[in-house]
């Protein structure tokens, strides 16, 4: 079973889904192989999101490219905006998957068999609460473990 954690009430995703990256990259043990993270989201919040992790801070650099990228095997933050895509299966790393996303993947099973953890980021925005609620139920019912990280309460 895949641990997935919903980090809900988020202000904005964007910036969070930076902060959260840079957290999960780190805070690899020495020594340890660094932890990956695939990064799923809407095509216009990818390229927001690629500009930000350029320039969100001046001492981090957390190195990332689309899935289409050559370098995508080699790159420990991979961003793509499908679930499925056939790329995906081509690159060796899948410990993360953060879904910035309102869309639940059509196939769930596949997914928590090729990422050990997903977090699921889940705005204020209403019409964003309500399908991270869905998607929280649907994971449930599958019988995975979940954890709620409430931000508003930070």
């Amino acid at each position: 079973m895949a641990r997935i954690d919903f980090h809900s009430n988020v202000s904005d995703k964007l910036e969070y889904a930076c902060r959260l990256t840079r957290k999960i990259w780190s805070a690899t043990p020495e020594g340890e192989p660094v932890r990956n993270i695939v990064m799923v989201a809407e095509k216009a919040d990818l390229q927001q999101l690629n500009e930000l992790l350029w320039s969100f801070s001046a001492t981090d650099f957390l190195p990332h490219c689309f899935i289409g990228d050559e370098a995508a095997a080699e790159t420990p933050i991979v961003l793509t905006d499908d679930f499925s895509s056939s790329a995906l299966s081509s690159i060796p790393h899948a410990d993360v998957m953060i879904h910035l996303g309102m869309h639940m993947p059509a196939d769930v099973l596949a997914l928590v068999a090729r990422f050990p953890r997903i977090v699921e980021v889940v705005t204020v925005n209403e019409a964003e609460r309500l399908a991270g609620r869905e998607r929280f139920k649907a994971y449930r019912s599958l019988g995975h473990e979940l954890h709620n990280f409430d931000q508003s309460k930070s």
